[in-house]
């Protein structure tokens, strides 16, 4: 295993150790987690609604120029859900084909600060709009990571200043050898993926 490799294996590690502390986290504070809805306790649920803040002082607190953002802000969730939509037809339509294994948008799209009693009206809003938008940016990048391993799994001659998490799997830039040698295999190499394996795919030789 070279440093590179190495060094990805580390960030893999890391993300799973702050998934770890996240859950640690929320026994901490006091939740639990039913059926994809959080549950707080009744002392915990009343603090809450001490702390929170009333609509119409957030507002002002907000200033004009920060209010004349908002159409540009919510212009954005247009192509948003037109790339949500995009996304989710095509690898419902080709990841069968390829054998990836499609990805779980409930991962990565996730709603739920909404639920949160020190939040205002206009904040909840906000938090799921940003649940939202940054989820199907995570769940767009992920069935992008899968389809750039099945179509072109070699890594950049430049350093990026951020990789998925499939990038780890690819070819060294220039490595032409090990290339034409693991590309069927790599094409297959979802065994991380707990949903489902792959299943082969016709055509792995090459791309039609």
């Amino acid at each position: 295993m070279n440093k590179i490799d190495e060094l990805l294996g580390r960030i893999a590690a890391l993300e799973k150790e702050l998934a770890e502390e996240l859950r640690q986290k929320q026994d901490e504070l006091l939740y639990t987690i039913h059926r994809k809805k959080v549950v707080f306790g009744e002392e915990i649920r009343k603090r809450h609604r001490e702390l929170a803040a009333r609509w119409s002082d957030y507002v002002y607190d907000s200033g004009v120029l920060i209010i004349l953002t908002i159409p540009l802000i919510w212009g954005a969730l247009i192509p948003a859900v037109i790339l949500d939509v995009a996304v989710a037809a095509y690898q419902w339509a080709c990841f069968p084909i390829y054998g990836i294994p499609r990805v779980r948008r409930s991962d990565y799209v996730v709603i739920d600060r909404h639920a949160l009693r020190y939040l205002n009206v206009i904040e909840k809003l906000n938090c799921a709009y940003c649940g939202y938008f940054n989820g199907v940016m995570a769940y767009v990048r992920e069935v992008a990571a899968r389809t750039e391993q099945y179509w072109c799994p070699i890594r950049h001659a430049r350093p990026l200043r951020s990789v998925h998490g499939r990038y780890s799997r690819f070819f060294a830039y220039g490595d032409a050898e090990g290339y034409r040698r693991g590309l069927a295999r790599v094409r297959q190499d979802f065994d991380d993926v707990p949903e489902k394996a792959a299943r082969p795919s016709p055509g792995s030789e090459s791309k039609a």
